[in-house]
């Protein structure tokens, strides 16, 4: 385990409280970041006077060398995230990150810090800075020296990482599932040491928050530690900077509702909600009530309206990324890209429009939260009339599944786990869906798992979910990330899926959060988790035990099968109660009091079910 080298040394810059709604949270409108050190956990030897410094786990920092003897001649020291051959990767290709350093000399009983030049792309303007006071950082494992004169033992190497001020024990999740626990604590350690900037970013390449990257974020953060900040901070980052994905836009509103299930916190939807009622795009509504990024309503005008300072922005569709060969120019494993074949030439999509529909539907909930009931009865029947012609002109009854959209034949995995993630797909035709998508795979990126595993869950479909997530034999797997030394979630599944891809980036987080949300299926069932609603699908896990971070402090459960019957424990910090909602068997007795049914009430404290099939 590593090991704090030193106290953790807190920048506040310009920390202030808002006012919080009851059952909110209090939150900083600035990052609230740290700096800490960390020990190596290993040290080699490769030559004379020639070492590798392993800290085990990649973060964003440099490296504090201190040594208790004078050395006068300079060291030259290399920084990266890759090995190859037992040496750092000095050209690991893509945006894996490596940096060659010179360290003038070592004074004895001074600490020296690896000074790193900045990259060109991640410190533009649209980057998000790091500020002056903890200096130019970059993502590492690894510190490799050359020319050390003065014995090892004299030297210590500390990796002085920049996070935020993350607390370790917020959560923790294990099972009888090896591989699972490992892809759950490499997610976990992502969403840590991707905290960097005090907002979600996409990994290092650029620096930039992006709207469905920090949608997965977000809810990853919210299931191990309990600052709610960085997502707020984020979430209004976006209405000022938009990006231009047309589904990525229509994450908006997602974001924003999380925040308020989460924490409870009405003011950023009272602030924002003429802003969210913009980024529904229902202003580009044809009469059928369907969406098109081609229409001409989105024009200058409107693009304005969304926040884009260029209204010569391109909106366009995205559906999954990176695109097909022929669209990046890129070498890549898979001709299609990531897409699944999509049909990208139609005018109304179907993978937007199921987006748009989960965007509507959020909205009449927000509205009613607002006490704004004629707004609520409008979003609810624009989703409800949108919900009908997707299901009547964008579904082929022949086949059982939907099509990429109107006029479309193809049919992809994307146009299909959508409208299942959004309850779009009515129950007579969830089992011809459901049986597509698993001819498909993981025919989509780290990104598009987030609703594959979603709609599998919302199905009641826990086993081929699980399956997906726990692949070792496919390098499309998260399980492969770990394969090729990487110790946060990669930007695609492999770098021949995305040439340009990095080692560090949280939009491949999804089985953290699914296995607390979908696996568990723990989820606020109330704004600021007054009640909490607990509906475990653990596809024939032996035993877990799960802790996931509230506002009202953490929610810890265990499951374990014995002897014919399973056996739950929850328990739930005071002022909370909820629901236990099984798809299979039924309760038997709630602490050691007969109960039955498919559902029970928890209350706060401890709460031990036993289950019968």
């Amino acid at each position: 385990m590593k090991q704090l080298f030193c106290t953790l040394v807190t920048f506040l810059f310009g920390l202030h409280t808002l006012s919080a709604q009851p059952a909110a949270t209090s939150y900083s409108s600035t990052p609230d970041l740290v700096v800490a050190h960390y020990t190596p956990q290993n040290i080699t030897q490769l030559g004379e006077g020639h070492y590798l410094v392993d800290f085990g786990k990649a973060y964003f920092g440099t490296v504090a060398i201190a040594s208790e003897i004078d050395q006068k001649e300079s060291l030259t020291v290399h920084l990266g995230e890759k090995l190859q051959a037992g040496r750092i990767d000095q050209k690991p290709g893509g945006t894996i990150r490596y940096q060659r350093a010179l360290v003038p000399q070592l004074i004895a009983g001074e600490q020296v810090l690896v000074s790193l030049t900045p990259d060109r792309r991640n410190t533009k303007p649209q980057a998000i800075p790091i500020p002056d006071s903890i200096g130019v950082i970059m993502p590492f494992r690894y510190c490799e020296v050359e020319n050390l004169q003065v014995p090892i033992q004299s030297v210590s190497f500390a990796q002085r990482a920049v996070h935020s001020n993350f607390d370790e024990g917020a959560a923790y999740f294990s099972s009888s599932d090896t591989v699972l626990n490992r892809i759950y604590d490499l997610c976990k350690h992502t969403i840590k040491a991707t905290t960097f900037a005090g907002y979600y970013v996409d990994g290092d390449r650029e620096r930039i928050p992006y709207e469905a990257d920090a949608y997965i974020n977000q809810l990853s953060h919210y299931a191990v530690d309990d600052d709610y900040g960085m997502a707020k901070r984020t979430n209004e980052y976006f209405i000022a900077n938009p990006t231009w994905p047309t589904e990525w836009l229509l994450h908006t509103v997602m974001l924003f509702y999380q925040d308020f299930m989460y924490t409870g916190d009405l003011s950023l939807l009272q602030k924002h909600y003429d802003d969210l009622k913009v980024r529904t795009l229902q202003e580009l509504a044809r009469p059928d009530g369907l969406i098109t990024s081609k229409s001409p309503r989105l024009d200058s005008a409107f693009k304005r309206k969304l926040g884009f300072d260029n209204p010569k922005t391109n909106v366009r569709d995205i559906v999954d990324w990176p695109p097909g060969q022929k669209d990046t120019g890129w070498k890549l494993a898979t001709e299609a890209g990531e897409r699944d074949g999509y049909d990208m030439s139609v005018e109304v999509n179907t993978v937007v429009n199921a987006f748009y529909y989960h965007n509507l539907a959020l909205m009449a909930a927000i509205a009613q939260h607002l006490g704004k009931a004629a707004d609520a009865r409008s979003f609810a029947a624009k989703a409800d009339q949108v919900r009908a012609v997707i299901n009547d002109k964008l579904f082929d009854e022949d086949r059982g599944v939907y099509v990429d959209g109107l006029g479309a034949t193809h049919a992809s995995l994307h146009a299909n786990m959508l409208p299942l993630a959004f309850g779009l797909v009515p129950e007579r035709h969830q089992q011809s869906v459901v049986a597509f998508i698993k001819t498909r795979g993981m025919a989509c990126s780290v990104y598009g798992a987030q609703y594959l595993l979603e709609g599998l869950f919302m199905a009641e479909e826990p086993e081929y979910a699980l399956e997906l997530m726990t692949e070792t034999t496919s390098d499309r797997s998260w399980w492969n990330m770990i394969a090729i030394g990487s110790t946060m979630t990669l930007e695609a599944w492999d770098m021949k899926y995305k040439p340009n891809a990095d080692w560090n980036h949280a939009w491949g987080t999804a089985p953290l959060n699914v296995t607390v949300r979908h696996l568990w299926g723990i989820t606020p069932a109330t704004p600021g988790f007054g009640r909490v609603r607990v509906k475990p699908q653990l596809a024939g896990l032996a035993s877990t035990k799960v802790k996931t971070p509230t506002p009202h402090g953490p929610i810890v459960a265990s499951y374990a099968q014995e002897e014919g019957k399973e056996l739950y424990t929850i328990e739930l910090p005071p002022n909370m109660t909820g629901t236990f909602v099984l798809t299979k068997g039924k309760v038997h007795s709630l602490n050691g009091q007969k109960a039955k049914g498919k559902e029970v009430a928890l209350s706060a404290g401890v709460n031990e079910l036993v289950v019968r099939r």
